[in-house]
């Protein structure tokens, strides 16, 4: 893909955004403490590009996902869409921007009605939306399973009749359908086997150079991250700790968490060996997150400050950003 234009002016922006959950207690459903899944997170995402979202289980990437979506009504915060701020409008003035913004689910077999045939599940956008008359329906739905790679032949059949690679791509068709400017791609290939997985990706890439489409990949696999994204934001705890372009952030990550996570990728040689950084204790409650700088129970390089003080996430020389007191130097 040709390199991103630094002065495009972004397609998505997310400005401050947190989402807390709240745990309610007693018979009085008293809420007692939230559940801090995001928690201030600041991205922009440019028009062609795909940004990538990595992170450990329960960093809230995929919450992120549904808020930048609007499945999920933020706690605070903005996602500006094309020009337009996302948040707070109600379910009418939402719809207009629905055809314009689509998902791909991580489960491709709960994604989709297994009452349904494949006809009727690609179909459906058209009819929520009132695109086009059932011949004409008929057509598109059998000209974007010929885009993922199926037949016409698979109209009637239902979903239990496919593979886990063939449903995911019904639910690629699906987001197609409506010709969307931006997809959330939530962990489309981690429930599949690694084979299939290479194809997902090359399909998503290729679908991206046909239909000039801006994704926003979330997974936590690193190689299908550094295969399929432009540039990569690092969650931790609900929170950004590192942003970069693919290869830069894999040559030289700037937060120890990051450095954990590239050292934990396998090397298919083996005769060559690296470094292993393992992390001590598990991840922090979102509940009751540590003071100071939120990875600092883990960081082999913590010091005082990191304690009592939150790192700003800031422009480094390279042009990383890092949420990091002490940024690695390589």
């Amino acid at each position: 893909m040709s390199e991103i234009d630094i002065q495009t002016k972004p397609l998505l922006e997310v400005k401050g955004l947190k989402k807390h959950f709240p745990i309610e207690q007693g018979i009085f459903t008293k809420k007692s403490s939230y559940v801090r899944a995001v928690d201030g997170v600041d991205l922009i995402v440019k028009q062609g590009e795909t940004l990538g979202i990595v992170g450990e289980s329960g960093c809230g990437k995929s919450t992120l996902g549904q808020l930048v979506l609007q499945l999920l009504d933020a706690t605070e915060g903005e996602v500006w869409f094309n020009g337009t701020n996302l948040c707070g409008l109600n379910p009418k003035e939402m719809r207009r921007f629905r055809k314009d913004i689509q998902i791909i689910f991580q489960d491709p077999y709960s994604s989709i009605n297994p009452r349904k045939t494949v006809e009727e599940i690609i179909a459906e956008p058209f009819k929520v939306h009132r695109i086009c008359g059932n011949r004409e329906m008929k057509e598109r739905v059998a000209e974007l399973l010929k885009v993922v790679g199926l037949g016409e032949h698979h109209m009637n059949r239902h979903p239990h009749e496919f593979s886990g690679g063939q449903r995911q791509r019904i639910g690629i068709a699906r987001a197609l359908a409506l010709k969307p400017k931006l997809i959330v791609c939530d962990e489309p290939v981690s429930a599949l086997d690694v084979s299939i997985q290479a194809q997902i990706l090359n399909l998503l890439k290729q679908l991206q150079s046909d239909y000039q489409l801006t994704y926003v990949f979330i997974a936590h696999g690193l190689p299908a991250v550094k295969h399929i994204s432009d540039r990569i934001a690092v969650m931790y705890l609900g929170k950004i700790v590192e942003l970069a372009d693919r290869d830069a952030l894999f040559k030289s990550p700037k937060h120890p968490y990051t450095e954990a996570l590239l050292s934990a990728v396998p090397i298919a040689d083996p005769t060559k060996r690296k470094k292993r950084v393992i992390l001590q204790g598990d991840l922090p409650s979102p509940v009751n997150p540590p003071s100071g700088c939120s990875f600092h129970t883990r960081c082999p390089y913590a010091q005082d400050i990191c304690r009592t003080k939150v790192p700003a996430l800031e422009r480094q020389d390279d042009g990383h950003y890092a949420a990091c007191h002490f940024p690695l130097r390589f």
